[in-house]
């Protein structure tokens, strides 16, 4: 291919234009207010009507603030709304800090690990490149709060609040990743050169102490045990003067996030419906359970979605917020801003499409709290969103349909929606995907 720009082929474009008075005067608003802003659909008020026929009864949002632990702040909605039915407690939050804490430090040994067993491939291998590029970021599926919970359970927000790095976790992972990658080539070396296990087993325990020493500097100490003192919205006081993490979680809470599975929709050739798939190296945990997604088509997640909404149980999602969204005013709309009708261009594609040639993104992942139907079907859904009240409507948004259709990637469902058949498929041993796949 030897084809260039030329002069000729500029002066086309520029003939091209001027023959529609029309450009320029579109040229000039286009250049003063955004794209977005000068294409967004103004049906979006009436269609995204925050009304809705089936809800469940939530409090304050949280704020995840300058942090990429939406995946957190969501299964911790999840969790929270199960203590507040129990405990009649609207607005009773838990510390994500607390489990972010853990969470770093676990991927840490995780990344380690995988580096050992990756040691002898070379540096240009696929794997060992994913390894490096992301050996510790804040981001994660539903599975990883879930061995989280399990393994350190639970804490009230006031117990290990926020710290000025959990709220913007910048810095922390720029330092973090430096570090990982540093101990990354020793670890290989140490393969390399013949190491003993016990060599290198004792190394990254003095590499993990580093890391466990940066996490309580930035994030503080996460507690052992702690007092319980919390009054619910009936004046009631809820105490005990030295209860555990575990403790708490078994003593307060109903939920068992064991009993949930991660239901996705991704409509492609290469992705059969009705299978069960796992990504490598998509872990946050040494003996942890392996995130694992059942395929099914969008219609199931729908009827799933409403199903558990209809028993008062939010649920968790992975979603692409990057597309057709407005977060000023807490809008999820399919064709919210109609720049293909500006610009006379087609960037339509389908759902499948866009997942494999990479348009798709697991960009953050929400809570759906309330459905609106109509004759049975939804026509829009109520999201509780981690990124506070000053976005949307007191921090909360509404998907229409369509928005639902295209740009939801999976749901966290208890397993007792699902058919007998559906359970069966979701516990066979998972196709893994590698790291690279489109749904990472």
């Amino acid at each position: 291919m030897t084809k260039e720009i030329n002069k000729e082929i500029l002066a086309d474009f520029r003939e091209n234009l001027n023959q529609d008075v029309t450009n320029n005067v579109l040229k000039n608003a286009v250049a003063q207010v955004g794209v977005f802003n000068a294409t967004e659909n103004p049906e979006a008020k009436t269609v995204l009507n925050p009304s809705f026929n089936i809800e469940v009864d939530t409090g304050k949002v949280s704020n995840q603030k300058h942090s990429g632990r939406c995946w957190l702040f969501s299964a911790l909605n999840t969790l929270r709304n199960d203590f507040a039915v129990k405990n009649n407690f609207k607005d009773f939050e838990l510390s994500q800090n607390y489990l972010s804490f853990w969470d770093r430090l676990e991927k840490t040994n995780y990344f380690y690990q995988e580096i050992i067993e990756t040691a002898q491939l070379p540096i240009e291998d696929r794997k060992v490149n994913s390894l490096f590029s992301s050996p510790n970021g804040d981001g994660g599926y539903w599975q990883f709060a879930a061995n989280l919970i399990k393994k350190y359970g639970v804490v009230p927000n006031y117990v290990m609040p926020e710290t000025a790095v959990s709220d913007n976790t910048t810095e922390f992972n720029d330092i973090l990743g430096k570090m990982l990658r540093k101990n990354g080539i020793e670890l290989r070396g140490m393969v390399n050169s013949k190491a003993s296990d016990e060599e290198i087993d004792q190394r990254v325990e003095s590499m993990l102490s580093e890391v466990y020493k940066l996490c309580v500097y930035s994030f503080g100490v996460p507690p052992t045990d702690f007092e319980l003192s919390l009054r619910n919205d009936d004046d009631k006081l809820i105490a005990e003067e030295n209860i555990t993490p575990k403790e708490f979680l078994n003593r307060y809470f109903d939920l068992d996030v064991s009993d949930y599975a991660d239901v996705t929709n991704a409509p492609q050739k290469s992705k059969e419906y009705h299978q069960v798939y796992a990504i490598e190296t998509a872990e946050n945990m040494v003996g942890g359970d392996t995130q694992k997604f059942l395929n099914l088509p969008i219609e199931r997640l729908q009827e799933l979605a409403i199903e558990q909404l209809r028993g008062n149980n939010p649920i968790w999602f992975g979603n692409d917020v990057l597309e057709d969204s407005d977060r000023k005013n807490g809008y999820l709309m399919s064709d919210l801003y109609q720049y293909d009708k500006l610009f006379g261009i087609d960037s339509k594609m389908t759902k499948g499409l866009r997942l494999d040639y990479k348009q798709a993104e697991l960009s953050h992942a929400m809570t759906i709290t309330g459905v609106n139907l109509v004759q049975g079907q939804p026509n829009r859904w109520k999201v509780e969103n981690s990124w506070g009240e000053d976005v949307g409507v007191k921090g909360y948004f509404v998907m229409d349909q369509k928005w639902f259709e295209d740009y939801v990637y999976d749901l966290v469902i208890n397993k007792k929606y699902l058919t007998d058949a559906e359970k069966a498929e979701y516990e066979k041993k998972p196709v893994m995907l590698p790291a690279w796949d489109s749904l990472a």
